[in-house]
């Protein structure tokens, strides 16, 4: 059936030269392409948290029976556990599947057909999908050299159609931190600001006690990374109340499972042992970010997040990162043009980082022949 006269002659037409979303391939399905075992393979592409999550969340899951229910719609549980962890009001948390959720809905909220959205590119992908979703236009604002934001280019960007700006804090992919006066500087404009801190536990910087003073200031954070419960999809974001209202109006009813539920109850019932693991990742990005400064073929960028940006010099990104995944080590590569000769290492254990570094000496070596 062609799509001139099936049924795909009536699917939008902007998603039908949709690209969607890149994921990385499951480990599962890498079964003959690599040169050692899924066992030994070491996963530094995601960034995901290498020690897990708290085994109070082990535990609980195990014992659930609540998984024959629904969860609770109105998330009011769920609120009341993330306004004691981070102090802002239950009325102005709303929880997602994933912050990416929350992002789509944000879009689906504010932005309509040819409406337009700021974002600080590099950034985070998943603007771009959802922009694409609900046809809106990303209006590009490049970072300089070393990844700062211009704040001058952003107030240039903004147009009769701008609906929001998205800042990453720190950024991803790169893991620099934008100043806070920036921040607020571009929040002065009135438009909706979106800051999303996912790496905000690593980071320690965070804008949430300013909302009360800027009313178009919205922030978004995860347990994906620090609590180690990424496989369980829980994110949330801190909304001024009219937003939060209407979000909640149009979310999915049971958006968020009850075995994330469980775990964010748990998660919070243990940040000594998370923090521990936190601040164990944290050194462990110094000590691998000052092993590759030693490496000529790389050039990696501070980092406030759990992961390294690095340029690869030559441009050999792509090739470096297929050597090292027959090795079993899983990193990202980038190749939008902004990105074509970058890759990303997530932080690991201290025995993941001597692995690496090994690997890409002998790599190094290869090069320079």
């Amino acid at each position: 059936m062609s799509g001139d006269s099936g049924i795909e002659r009536l699917i939008r037409p902007g998603l039908v030269a949709f690209d969607g979303y890149s994921a990385r391939k499951a480990l599962e399905n890498l079964e003959g392409e690599l040169e050692v075992p899924l066992e030994s393979v070491i996963k530094l592409d995601a960034n995901e948290n290498p020690y897990g999550c708290s085994p109070r969340v082990n535990q609980a899951l195990v014992s659930c029976r609540e998984v024959n229910t629904y969860a609770d719609a109105g998330q009011q549980e769920l609120s009341r556990l993330i306004e004691g962890y981070t102090g802002i009001d239950a009325e102005q948390i709303v929880s997602g599947n994933g912050s990416c959720e929350l992002i789509d809905l944000l879009f689906r909220l504010f932005v309509e057909p040819g409406d337009e959205v700021i974002v600080t590119v590099p950034a985070f992908i998943m603007y771009r999908f959802s922009a694409g979703i609900c046809s809106g236009r990303l209006v590009e604002a490049p970072r300089d050299k070393g990844f700062g934001i211009n704040v001058e280019a952003i107030k240039a960007a903004i147009s009769k159609r701008t609906k929001m700006i998205l800042i990453d804090n720190p950024n991803n992919p790169t893991g620099n931190l934008t100043a806070q006066k920036d921040i607020l500087e571009i929040a002065a404009a009135g438009l909706p600001v979106l800051v999303d801190e996912a790496y905000f536990e690593f980071s320690g910087e965070t804008v949430a006690p300013l909302m009360d003073q800027y009313q178009n200031l919205m922030v978004l954070r995860t347990f994906s990374k620090w609590a180690g419960l990424a496989g369980l999809r829980i994110g949330y974001g801190l909304f001024p109340p009219v937003v939060a209202g209407y979000l909640m109006k149009i979310k999915l009813p049971y958006n968020v499972n009850v075995a994330a539920i469980v775990a964010v109850r748990e998660s919070l019932k243990d940040l000594d042992y998370l923090m521990g693991n936190v601040r164990a990742i944290i050194a462990e990005r110094e000590r691998l970010f000052s092993e590759l400064k030693k490496l000529k073929f790389l050039k990696p960028f501070p980092s406030r997040a759990n992961f390294i940006l690095c340029s690869v010099l030559g441009g050999l990104a792509g090739e470096l990162c297929q050597k090292l995944q027959k090795g079993g080590i899983q990193v990202r590569y980038f190749s939008t043009p902004v990105l074509q000769n970058y890759i990303r290492i997530s932080v690991g254990k201290p025995e993941h980082t001597d692995i690496l570094i090994r690997a890409l000496r002998k790599i190094g070596e290869e090069i320079n022949g």
